[in-house]
């Protein structure tokens, strides 16, 4: 059993840069970001394993980065340059090594982009 605790959504204007936190109960071999917009679904945004791989959705490349700190079991997520188009609720998750799929969700954090 893995508790992810999440925090830094909110709100901001397009352009500015948002930092979402994500605290795990313990260490955690894949940790990662998914987001879910109105009327979508669930995507990947970025993942980071605790080797330091790192996977990302095209549209945030060069915009996002995810990072880990595995000393306190946590990850981030830096967000500039942002767009209306990423407003969503943001979801933490975490996964052990032969995971086929990611068990461990935080409770989602809301991030809007709008002037």
């Amino acid at each position: 059993q893995v508790q992810l605790v999440e925090s830094g959504g909110g709100l901001v204007q397009p352009g500015g840069s948002l930092r979402l936190s994500c605290a795990a109960s313990r260490s955690i071999y894949a940790m990662g970001w998914y987001r879910q917009a109105p009327e979508k679904e669930r995507e990947l945004v970025a993942t980071i394993t605790s080797g330091g791989s790192t996977n990302y959705k095209d549209s945030v490349k060069g915009r996002f980065t995810i990072s880990r700190d595995n000393a306190k079991n946590t990850v981030a997520l830096q967000m500039n340059s942002l767009k209306p188009e990423d407003t969503a609720v943001y979801f933490c998750a975490a996964r052990a090594f032969g995971d086929t799929r990611w068990p461990y969700w935080g409770q989602g954090t809301q991030v809007t982009v709008s002037s």
